[in-house]
């Protein structure tokens, strides 16, 4: 699992300077609200995976829904087909090209992780949140797992005139993973089937 200027000098740089902490506190509220009030959500999504060393990369794409609590379904389309799906009681990973799924309880799979952040329901409980500069035209905040079992370092989210953009999460190993999300639409009416996983015929099922 998804990699994200310099100021002005003389007086036009201390205007700036002064002006970015309003800036930033606002990508902070956009966090918020969107957490507050974006109840569920579906958007198009590019995923691009960097190795540690920076160079090499993987990209992924595919579709992203979600209903709060703890309900999102992440459809991958290329290079290959995937499907992870929380019902809100279970989490599914099921991969085509193998018919194989696996499932693990919410609480032990979700955690401080990026679906967490999107998709839960205790957003600074898990994470402490602080505004960052902004970078490739949009606002961005950083959130920090507060559990220390997270195996996550820092994920970041980018947003553009307040609407979801980016997601970017370093893991502990330093590798980055970036989404960018395309077509985000806040609120829709999204059917509770949408988050339910039935098991393909003749698939394994691995339970954790």
């Amino acid at each position: 699992m998804t990699p994200r200027r310099a100021l002005l000098g003389g007086l036009a740089g201390l205007v700036l300077a002064a002006a970015l902490p309003v800036a930033r506190a606002d990508a902070v509220d956009a966090l918020r609200s969107f957490a507050r009030d974006v109840r569920s959500g579906s958007a198009d999504f590019t995923q691009t995976v960097t190795a540690p060393d920076g160079v090499r990369k993987k990209q992924s794409s595919g579709r992203f829904e979600f209903s709060r609590p703890n309900r999102f379904r992440f459809a991958y389309t290329k290079p290959f087909e995937q499907l992870i799906v929380a019902d809100g009681q279970k989490v599914w990973i099921y991969d085509a090209d193998l018919n194989q799924a696996s499932s693990r309880r919410i609480a032990q799979a979700l955690g401080a992780t990026p679906a967490a952040l999107l998709a839960g329901g205790s957003l600074e409980q898990d994470f402490t949140l602080a505004a960052q500069p902004d970078r490739d035209g949009l606002a961005w905040v950083q959130a920090v797992p507060k559990s220390t079992d997270a195996g996550i370092r820092a994920i970041r989210v980018g947003f553009r005139a307040g609407q979801l953009a980016a997601l970017e999460i370093t893991d502990g190993f330093g590798q980055r993973s970036r989404l960018d999300f395309s077509n985000f639409t806040a609120n829709p009416n999204l059917p509770a089937e949408r988050f339910r996983f039935t098991l393909p015929p003749g698939a394994d099922l691995l339970e954790q």
